[in-house]
């Protein structure tokens, strides 16, 4: 692991004794381009042991992610001294045990379904962990934050069910409120904000409620925050302000339903391309198109950092860096 000059041995001790895991990360998803791949190093010499790596979102053809899945898992497969595809909870606890980065996958939004049920077992057979219901705009499944959302359809109850019965986790980030609260009410099982900040530190369309936020830690789940500047405030990656976002959720969930999810994109040329072309998914008033910053995988030492000068111990922090999601990997999981 890197050790940052700036972070006390009390962090870096944290981080090395705890299962540390980033709930979503953002590579290129051009089919067969693993360029970027070897950069996975990043979250390992951080610290982390797991990362949920993006295959797909709405606004990309569904037919592409299948592409992207392929590749990523053979890139890990070439790679296996150092990385491991995650099947099981158990393969965690092997990842951590060898000292390799756990790799999983997740879904940007129910369109990569193609309208069809049993892509989701499909997609989960190829390692994907958790899906989120909409992402930013309308689709099958229910309503996304940047659009007139008119809450959870009678297929997304459908997709729910299914999710739950193959152990794929169901998520509300970039869901739309009223979509998020059906799926609240009606999930059997935890749901997740795989990465999502509260609405009260920042005033965003992309940020939730304290009401979602309780209504998550009801069902079992777990809120990840992010570390995107504009969902943090006035484009602020410092690592004191997602440690704030992080004692804000803390506060209103309970320490037992807080990880994080720090969204951290490797090709900035990519995005801005994305955001270029669904002006729609991503709207100029929302900020997208002004040089986000992101929080890095290289400050997980700082964030911790920042969380003991707030005065947690060391065993809660441990929960939110991981902990808590093994908890719900293990309820929902098969």
């Amino acid at each position: 692991m890197a050790q940052a000059n700036n972070t006390s041995i009390e962090a870096q001790h944290i981080l090395s004794g705890n299962l540390a895991w980033d709930n979503h990360g953002c590579m290129p998803l051009r089919g067969n381009d693993t360029e970027f791949l070897p950069q996975l190093a990043r979250y390992r010499d951080s610290g982390f042991n797991v990362v949920s790596l993006n295959v797909g979102f709405d606004a990309v053809p569904w037919e592409n992610t299948l592409l992207v899945m392929a590749a990523f898992r053979g890139w890990i497969r070439q790679h296996s001294d150092d990385y491991m595809l995650i099947e099981t909870t158990g393969d965690i606890e092997r990842a951590v045990t060898e000292g390799k980065l756990g790799v999983f996958f997740d879904l940007e939004g129910g369109s990569v379904l193609a309208d069809q049920l049993s892509m989701v077992e499909m997609y989960y057979d190829l390692g994907a962990r958790w899906m989120l219901i909409a992402y930013n705009q309308n689709n099958s499944l229910g309503g996304g934050c940047q659009d007139d959302d008119k809450g959870l359809t009678p297929f997304g109850r459908a997709v729910l069910d299914e999710m739950a019965r193959v152990g794929m986790v169901a998520c509300c980030s970039h869901t739309g409120y009223r979509t998020t609260m059906d799926v609240m009410e009606y999930s059997s099982n935890p749901v997740i904000f795989s990465h999502s900040n509260p609405l009260a530190l920042r005033d965003h369309k992309r940020n939730i409620t304290d009401d979602a936020i309780s209504a998550c830690a009801a069902t079992g789940g777990v809120v990840c925050l992010n570390g995107v500047g504009i969902f943090l405030g006035e484009n602020d990656a410092r690592s004191e302000t997602i440690a704030k976002h992080i004692d804000y959720v803390v506060e209103q969930a309970g320490i037992d339903h807080v990880g994080i999810g720090l969204d951290y994109v490797f090709d900035m040329e990519e995005l801005t391309e994305y955001v270029r072309q669904n002006p729609d998914t991503f709207p100029p008033e929302g900020g997208y198109a002004d040089g986000v910053k992101f929080v890095e995988p290289e400050q997980a030492p700082e964030i911790v950092d920042a969380l003991l000068g707030l005065g947690y111990r060391g065993e809660d922090i441990a929960k939110i860096l991981g902990g808590n999601l093994l908890r719900v990997a293990r309820d929902v999981w098969k």
